[in-house]
């Protein structure tokens, strides 16, 4: 753990040149500190700044440098990152002049900045959770729109909104249980039995549901694998081809062609994508040892899929297979039902959501692509988390709903509220290690380690 009561300073810009580069500085004495340094446009004092604003002015380095102009970017008070006097010098981003920037100020009183410091700071004094803190890591370490999009979110509290609710229901639930244990000789119900299940209910379900999410998702896969599935010859390879704008898969009128499954990357709307084509489904069928195995590796490829792309022939009516499966409710992976060879007479009737496509004159691929795109970028974007944090909060979900199970299970047989609330108070114990009210040091060197200074 880092000293509070002291003044930091890094530099806060990316490496390297640029046109604008930041240092950064938190501390109680941060006005001191910049006003030994600085001289403010107009002869301002910053002593008498009581608000957060920007001060032109220019930065003193040692001889035979010339004064520095700079933009001091000044939180006097608590309204802060870190709710401490905070401020930012922004000036040229060559490297030699803020690394002088830099010197100039710890020679006025700052000290160097450790790792994650600002942002610790941040956590301790209440400004972030700790899934909060941990999405500003996945900010600085995004590699894509879409990683960045996900620790956007998380920062914004997206994760532990609904854990921050229901913890602060189960306080409220166990003042209940522990009035009434106070009171157990009074006549005097806190709580109904029923009201207490219901409660007990909502908050595993949404703990629970939670811990899924991490487990299922965790940080985004490398690329999300979207399968095409359907009966024999509906033209599954010839929309792969399609799609993928190659002509890898063997296209024939003679059906079941297609004995393995294949697989290619392609990349639409900053996502990633890996198309699997699949062999036709023919449940009914005598089937060789060959045609066997690849059914069984379709449905295991169906099975990994994140997004199902169920194909019909457009050009003649759903047989028995066809209108069971579309009645049946959708597995995991969200489903795009896929009209094909819509370039030939339609004879499909069909009282559902559908895109019309054609492999041959490329009609309706546009609009599929981009119903692929939105669909998994909705169904996915409330799930997924930054990395660090899924690897971290797993433990304490499953914990917190196994708790919060047995103590539904001991109010619903009646066991006695000094158990239920025995239970509640080791559920708000992880749930507080999830969103950092309950920590230890070694958590925090360990997720706050992994920052790079002057964040």
């Amino acid at each position: 753990m880092f000293p509070l009561d002291d003044t930091i300073a890094a530099i806060a810009s990316a490496p390297g040149g640029a046109a604008r580069g930041i240092v950064r500085l938190s501390g109680p004495d941060v006005v001191a500190c910049v006003a030994r340094c600085f001289q403010a446009g107009g002869g301002r004092n910053l002593r008498d700044v009581h608000y957060p604003t920007v001060v032109p002015g220019r930065m003193i380095l040692p001889s035979p440098l010339a004064p520095l102009p700079c933009d001091l970017y000044l939180w006097p008070g608590e309204r802060s990152y870190t709710r401490q006097p905070s401020a930012e010098v922004h000036t040229f981003g060559s490297p030699p002049l803020l690394e002088m920037a830099l010197e100039t100020l710890c020679g006025a009183g700052a000290r160097l900045a450790e790792p994650g410091e600002f942002t610790m700071r941040a956590f301790l004094a209440g400004r972030l959770d700790l899934t909060q803190a941990e999405a500003v890591l996945g900010v600085i370490d995004a590699q894509s729109r879409r990683e960045l999009d996900v620790a956007l979110s998380q920062l914004a509290g997206g994760l532990t909104g609904p854990l921050h609710e229901i913890r602060n229901r189960l306080l409220d639930l166990l003042a209940h249980l522990e009035a009434g244990l106070d009171f157990v000789d009074e006549d005097i119900e806190f709580i109904s039995a029923a009201e207490l299940e219901r409660q007990l209910d909502e908050a595993a379900d949404v703990v629970r549901t939670t811990a899924e999410q991490m487990i299922a998702r965790g940080a985004a896969p490398e690329a999300w694998r979207v399968a095409i599935v359907g009966w024999p010859n509906v033209g599954k390879s010839s929309l792969w081809n399609a799609l993928a704008g190659e002509s890898a898969a063997l296209v024939s009128e003679q059906a079941g062609t297609t004995r393995d499954y294949l697989r290619r990357r392609v990349a639409w709307d900053h996502l990633s994508l890996e198309l699997v084509d699949t062999a036709g489904i023919e449940p009914d069928a005598v089937l060789d040892d060959i045609a066997s195995a690849a059914q069984a590796m379709t449905s295991e490829q169906t099975a990994q899929a994140h997004l199902v792309l169920f194909c019909l022939d457009g050009a003649r009516p759903l047989n028995r297979w066809e209108v069971e499966s579309l009645a049946r409710p959708q597995g995991a992976a969200p489903r795009i039902v896929v009209a094909t060879k819509a370039d030939l007479p339609s004879m499909l009737v069909l009282n559902l959501p559908h895109i019309p496509v054609s492999s041959v004159t490329g009609a309706g691929l546009e609009n599929l692509r981009s119903r692929i795109a939105e669909t998994i970028a909705a169904s996915h974007e409330e799930t997924a988390v930054v990395a660090g944090t899924a690897i971290r909060c797993r433990e304490g979900l499953r914990l917190a709903a196994d708790s919060l199970h047995r103590a539904r299970d001991a109010a619903a047989h009646g066991l006695g509220e000094e158990l239920i609330a025995a239970e509640v108070r080791i559920a708000l114990d992880e749930l507080g290690k999830v969103v950092g009210r309950i920590y230890t040091d070694d958590v925090l060197d360990r997720i706050f380690s992994r920052f790079c200074i002057g964040k």
